[in-house]
């Protein structure tokens, strides 16, 4: 990133009849928010004043064929689409996915084009998406294929963070998909996080086990005894601060949680319920492991009030800012370990 210039921050607007346009046009709709970054908006001129007059909102913007002509102290629109959408607030249409995914290949690659710096993706429906062009559950696992490194859906605030060792995955297929290989991979991607992104030298992390009680010692399941407790003492050996398997039941009521820097839970609900539980509103869906930095707030479309103007844009905010932190932390984190290997080459 050039110095002489703000962080500049793209947004994919998710699907166009929920609150994806909504909750990011109202964090900009506070000129404080341009202090901190340049906002890059993957749509149309005409799609966002389509939904600022819906929303009875008064934002001026600047227009742009391209991110890097995007300029700071004010709202840009990178004009992806000549068309007009039929949008239709609360309704789940084909179209409606459509262009939700038109924004989000359009931001990946000027992500990847390094034009902007950091990627926070508004709501989309996972089921309009769908197309032969687009054949993925959900953002974080076309992200994996578009960015390099191992993805890792990693829910985060200040003072609770969970990731997932399986995450878009049926719960009947949750046991066969946790094998050695990949809680190693997942405990040091996490873990590499946790340094690199949120400035934690020596994170300590707990793992959920993935039956009942932990498999009660075999009574209620043996993967917890047979799969995981191996790994985690084996990466313990190796210097690793993991811990493990814990009750999941009892881990978030018990306050348990509060010793560690973060959880690795087995799977999707085991550890997004009590997430969204503990800091609903607060939330970031942050996919750690790749290349570049991706944010997005932690909830849906919310079609049931899409278009009406009470949506809470607090979880959308949040992502903003944790982009920006992230990116800032991993910045520092590059030049300092780069400066490092510069003296050790050096000195040899």
């Amino acid at each position: 990133m050039k110095e002489n210039r703000k962080i500049r921050l793209g947004i994919s607007v998710g699907d166009l009849n929920g609150i994806g346009c909504e909750v990011a046009l109202k964090t900009f709709e506070d000129s404080r928010m341009l202090d901190f970054c340049t906002p890059v908006f993957f749509a149309s001129n005409k799609t966002i004043s389509y939904q600022l007059k819906a929303l009875h909102m008064n934002i001026v913007f600047n227009g742009v064929q391209q991110a890097n002509k995007a300029i700071d102290g004010k709202v840009n629109i990178v004009n992806v689409w000549k068309e007009t959408p039929n949008i239709q607030f609360g309704e789940a249409t084909e179209e409606a996915g459509s262009f939700a995914i038109k924004s989000l290949k359009a931001a990946v690659d000027t992500l990847k084009e390094g034009a902007i710096d950091v990627l926070v993706t508004a709501p989309i429906n996972k089921n309009n998406i769908q197309s032969e062009e687009f054949n993925f559950p959900g953002h974080t696992d076309y992200l994996a294929q578009e960015l390099e490194g191992e993805s890792l859906m990693f829910m985060v605030t200040d003072s609770l963070k969970v990731g997932l060792l399986t995450d878009h995955v049926a719960v009947k297929d949750v046991s066969s998909a946790i094998i050695p290989r990949l809680i190693r991979d997942k405990v040091n991607t996490i873990e590499k996080s946790l340094i690199m992104d949120f400035g934690i030298q020596k994170p300590k992390i707990a793992l959920l086990g993935i039956n009942p009680h932990s498999g009660d010692n075999g009574v209620i399941g043996k993967e917890d005894d047979e799969v995981l407790r191996p790994v985690i003492q084996e990466m313990a050996n190796n210097g690793h601060l993991v811990y493990g398997p814990y009750s999941a039941d009892s881990f978030f009521g018990s306050d348990g949680y509060k010793k560690f820097d973060a959880i690795l839970a087995a799977y999707h609900d085991q550890g997004l319920i009590p997430f969204k539980t503990l800091s609903f509103g607060q939330g970031v869906n942050f996919t750690a492991g790749l290349s570049a930095v991706r944010t997005s707030p932690d909830h849906g479309t919310a079609y049931e009030i899409a278009g009406k103007g009470k949506a809470d844009h607090s979880s959308f905010k949040e992502a903003v800012f944790t982009g920006l932190r992230i990116f800032k932390n991993r910045t520092e984190y590059k030049e300092l370990t780069s400066n490092v290997l510069k003296k050790q080459r050096i000195k040899r």
